[in-house]
């Protein structure tokens, strides 16, 4: 997971601990799980956008072959 090993994160959580300490930790950590569901909602959304995007364009395309056909 991001070229980190197991000792990297035992280090990180640490660190985590040591700044925020043990009552706060739950708190950081729930809303870094919200931000982190926010993003991937965005970032499907984006992608969905974008296909929808491709397919009407491909779409245009056809019917332009077509009728220049014809």
């Amino acid at each position: 997971m991001f070229g980190m090993g197991p000792w990297e994160l035992i280090l990180i959580l640490i660190i985590a601990l040591v700044i925020f300490g043990p009552s706060k930790l739950p708190e950081v950590g729930q809303a870094l799980g919200k931000g982190l569901r926010e993003f991937r909602r965005a970032a499907n959304s984006v992608r969905e956008e974008m296909k929808e995007e491709v397919m009407q364009d491909q779409t245009t395309n056809v019917t332009k072959a077509v009728r220049a056909q014809d």
